[in-house]
């Protein structure tokens, strides 16, 4: 099953879904060249929007907590891709730490680390979690929906290394994306893999970074097709740190917000788009404001809207606002690719059952109902009529999950402070 487009707007996005299937020997000798020479992240997903008229990644998450939504089907593949992720870091690894996000009484969560617990023990390693919790002086046991339990044990920390009571792990993975600062227990571990690594957290992380990768990597995976980048690129530009309270801060930001509109009017134009294009401005790091939708500069005539929960200047993120024109069932889907290591491993949609069939999901969405894909993704159907076939849908989704993930990698190494051309 495949969501259906509610758009007239199919022809850009149905030449593109067959461009990929026929480039698709061109495209993964493509990826694996690229994968020579960078890493990929261990594990991430990709939020996509399909417009009709172009499929584009809208956000990168580089500590996914959404693996409970993953079909059980996919499971072979996950574990499989874990084994090959483990084997690349560390091919003898015994024991692995799951160190989880502190908001851990959400059932979803709680879910999430269970699967990932199976995932991991399923390649082969003892999979124990440990809090970031200085307080926590005793295992807590946590109860999941199905009557199961998970064990939280406090973390024992030991010159250069981190574990548990009689638990030396020689990999220590990451669920956390320390949007709260890094936990000294984190810092100095020389003699263990921390996956991801710190830099990849929102004290250092900013979403305008990915994004600038994304634009390398999305101009070099266009050129490869043929194609317009635009068609798989959302257009962005980065705020600095400003105060939106001072009106010469608040009149940049709106020049910037009206420049990005009339770049995104004249691709309208170009493809012969009616509709009226918007711009989304949201916090650079993971603090903050979430996303506040405009059609133009002068909406943008309060710097309440853009006062973030913390204290100012802050920094903003413009992006073209991706609208989704996909439908489940009369309402707005979107899809998310789930990823470990260099392979898709499958994905699920956000089901928002409370937008009107003429959303655009511009704004804030107000409710998620995932539901799993119907396939891997990764095996198109050949001879498939493009928009109709659930397989070769999910191959192009792939596609630009992973060439969200290959700009992440892009990301991390120019970001490494290990690296030589940190700044």
């Amino acid at each position: 099953m495949v969501p259906h487009l509610t758009t007239a707007h199919n022809g850009p996005i149905n030449e593109l879904e067959q461009r990929i299937l026929e480039s698709m020997p061109a495209i993964e000798r493509w990826f694996r060249l690229e994968w020579m020479e960078h890493t990929p992240p261990f594990y991430t997903s990709a939020d996509l929007r399909n417009a009709g008229f172009k499929l584009a990644p809208v956000d990168n998450d580089l500590f996914p907590r959404t693996f409970n939504n993953l079909a059980h089907e996919m499971m072979p593949l996950a574990v499989q891709a874990a084994m090959a992720a483990i084997e690349k870091i560390c091919p003898e690894a015994k024991n692995l730490l799951l160190i989880p996000d502190a908001r851990i009484a959400n059932s979803f969560y709680l879910q999430n680390l269970q699967r990932l617990i199976e995932i991991f023990t399923q390649a082969g390693l003892n999979v124990r979690l440990g809090a970031l919790d200085t307080a926590m002086k005793a295992p807590t046991r946590l109860e999941l929906p199905d009557g199961s339990e998970l064990t939280l044990e406090p973390l024992v920390r030991n010159r250069g290394r981190l574990g548990l009571k009689r638990f030396d792990p020689c990999t220590i993975l990451l669920n956390n994306d320390l949007a709260g600062g890094v936990p000294r227990e984190l810092e100095h571990l020389y003699e263990q893999y921390l996956l991801p690594p710190l830099h990849a957290g929102w004290p250092l992380r900013r979403k305008s970074r990915h994004f600038r990768s994304y634009e390398e990597v999305a101009k070099k995976f266009a050129k490869l097709l043929g194609l317009d980048a635009w068609l798989i690129n959302p257009l962005h530009v980065a705020c600095g740190a400003v105060d939106p309270g001072r009106p010469a801060d608040l009149e940049a930001i709106r020049a910037q917000v009206d420049l990005l509109l009339t770049k995104i009017r004249r691709k309208y134009k170009e493809y012969g788009i009616a509709d009226k294009p918007c711009v989304v401005v949201k916090s650079d790091d993971a603090a903050g404001i979430g996303l506040l939708a405009l059609r133009d500069a002068k909406e943008l005539d309060d710097a309440a809207r853009l006062r973030p929960a913390g204290a100012l200047p802050a920094e903003f993120l413009i992006q073209e606002g991706v609208p989704t024109f996909e439908r489940m069932n009369d309402a707005v889907a979107e899809p998310v690719v789930m990823m470990v290591d260099r392979y898709v491993v499958g994905g699920y949609y956000r089901v928002h059952a409370e937008r009107a069939a003429g959303a655009d999901l511009c704004g804030t969405p107000s409710s998620y109902v995932p539901l799993a894909f119907a396939g891997a993704g990764q095996m198109p159907r050949a001879g498939g009529k493009p928009g109709a076939s659930a397989p070769n849908r999910f191959y192009m989704y792939g596609v630009v999950g992973r060439l969200s993930m290959l700009a992440a990698s892009y990301e991390l190494e120019a970001t490494d402070p290990d690296a030589e051309n940190y700044p």
